[in-house]
């Protein structure tokens, strides 16, 4: 399995969002305060035609992308 692409820590704290996808889960990340909100669905079509199956916080440090990139592989 290719590694999910998640953005660098820098990103976020510029408040940058990022929607991606791996095969049929789709995702979007969020920087929110300190923390970066993941909200995933699965599907062909983007967020606002599709409907949320789960959203998490993961705190916007180094451990917190890799718990998030961990969290995103589990939903494949």
């Amino acid at each position: 399995m290719n590694e999910i692409f998640v953005p660098t820590l820098h990103s976020f704290e510029n408040k940058n969002s990022f929607s991606g996808s791996y095969g049929m889960l789709r995702f979007m990340l969020t920087p929110v305060e300190d923390q970066i909100e993941a909200k995933i669905w699965h599907g062909l079509f983007c967020l606002e035609k599709s409907e949320v199956e789960d959203t998490e916080l993961f705190p916007m440090t180094e451990e917190g992308l890799k718990e998030l990139r961990a969290y995103l592989e589990s939903k494949i």
